[in-house]
């Protein structure tokens, strides 16, 4: 009888143990957290994540030796190689932050289900549904529209100095690829400073890179010799901020200030402040509670996951940084919704419905609008943007 008991208590220890690996909590010095970028600190993108990393990782209290980064990692299969030697390496928890990446990512989450997986903005872990895949993204057409308010700001001072016309308030807009992350943030970034400006328009010049000094500073150049009194950009270098400081043609960035490199055009940038999520995902993996990640996560201008830089008052119209202000409690409170159907038409008309492919089939599914707005990036849909539509007052190359 004792024998039997005995046995019992063995089998009884061995099943709680294995059901605990990958659900109780580390010592804190066993902890380990990897990360996997696109590029290194030179793209701007990149540099973003990397200090939220860091950040994240010392409010926290971990030590250098419990942080593993591996940059300028391609969007291959070399990403795959990455997570597993992050694994191999001790790696609790392992971050991605490029589209990219995410194949690559889902295939080590299956492979390795001991291992919490998070990716930045991806499309699938709402419909894979593993315990250690989960995707996250912040609204950042929240603080595009915000400073999309400064540019339109700025072409008003000019209109009324009579620097340029009315119908001359043209945006020009550096973007990466046609894809809706990028299409969300113009879209936004435009309607921003329409809100303002009402003659406004815009003009989209791609690159079809994440990251080329050259080409950016290039389609930057070739906008404002179309006649763009401005540029903005959803691209990761500081090509298009330079091309603007040589032309004395104001300038919104993208996940820096670039006031020290063009003192003289820069404006504001738009930023995703990625700590809040650093630390979320760390503190859940490191309690045990990977699992309880949710799926898809999106902060915004609430968890000061969406931020702006500091406004570059040299250079912005007066009155800048009070509109934005009063955005900016607006859309807290819920007042004003981004991409409100009542603010903008396709194709002359109002969108009254939209099936969204918010399931990253390229199909689209799913109907986003509602109460008179579409609704991007939400949490019971996917955190990453699906706002896929060329309204009217933007133009875009043919090819695209």
């Amino acid at each position: 009888m004792k024998k039997l008991i005995s046995v019992i208590l063995t089998v009884f220890l061995l099943v709680s143990c294995v059901a605990c690996f990958g659900a109780c909590s580390k010592d804190d010095g066993d902890f380990k957290v990897g990360f996997i970028f696109l590029h290194d600190e030179n793209s701007t993108y990149d540099k973003n994540f990397i200090d939220a990393a860091n950040a994240a990782a010392k409010a926290l209290g971990l030590s250098e030796d419990q942080v593993i980064m591996k940059v300028n990692i391609p969007e291959g299969s070399e990403c795959y190689d990455a997570a597993c030697e992050l694994v191999d390496a001790g790696c609790d928890l392992i971050f991605a932050d490029s589209f990219g990446h995410e194949s690559y990512m889902i295939q080590a989450a299956k492979e390795y289900p001991a291992v919490q997986f998070c990716h930045a903005t991806g499309t699938q872990a709402h419909v894979e549904k593993l315990d250690n895949y989960h995707n996250a993204f912040a609204s950042i057409y929240e603080g595009r529209y915000l400073a999309g308010i400064a540019a339109g700001m700025k072409l008003n001072a000019m209109i009324n100095a009579g620097t340029i016309t009315a119908d001359q308030a043209v945006i020009g807009y550096v973007g990466a690829f046609p894809y809706a992350e990028v299409i969300s943030g113009y879209t936004s970034f435009f309607l921003g400073a329409r809100s303002v400006c009402p003659s406004a328009t815009m003009k989209v010049e791609y690159t079809n890179s994440w990251f080329d000094i050259a080409l950016e500073k290039s389609a930057a150049e070739n906008l404002i010799n179309s006649g763009c009194k401005l540029i903005s950009q959803h691209a990761d270098s500081e090509g298009a901020p330079k091309a603007c400081e040589d032309a004395g043609v104001p300038n919104v960035a993208y996940n820096i200030s670039t006031t020290s490199i063009a003192p003289n055009t820069a404006l504001i940038s738009s930023k995703i402040n990625w700590e809040p999520y650093m630390k979320l995902i760390i503190e859940k993996t490191r309690d045990g509670k990977g699992s309880e990640i949710p799926y898809d996560w999106c902060g915004g201008l609430a968890e000061d996951s969406v931020q702006l830089t500091a406004l570059n008052t040299t250079v912005a119209a007066d009155g800048t940084q009070a509109a934005i202000d009063a955005a900016m409690a607006e859309l807290k409170a819920g007042k004003v919704k981004v991409f409100d159907t009542s603010k903008f038409t396709v194709g002359g008309k109002t969108l009254t419905e939209y099936l969204a492919d918010v399931d990253g089939d390229f199909k689209g599914e799913t109907n986003v609008i509602h109460d008179g707005y579409f609704d991007e990036s939400a949490d019971n849909q996917r955190s990453a943007p699906y706002f896929d539509i060329i309204i009217d007052g933007i133009t875009v190359p043919s090819a695209n």
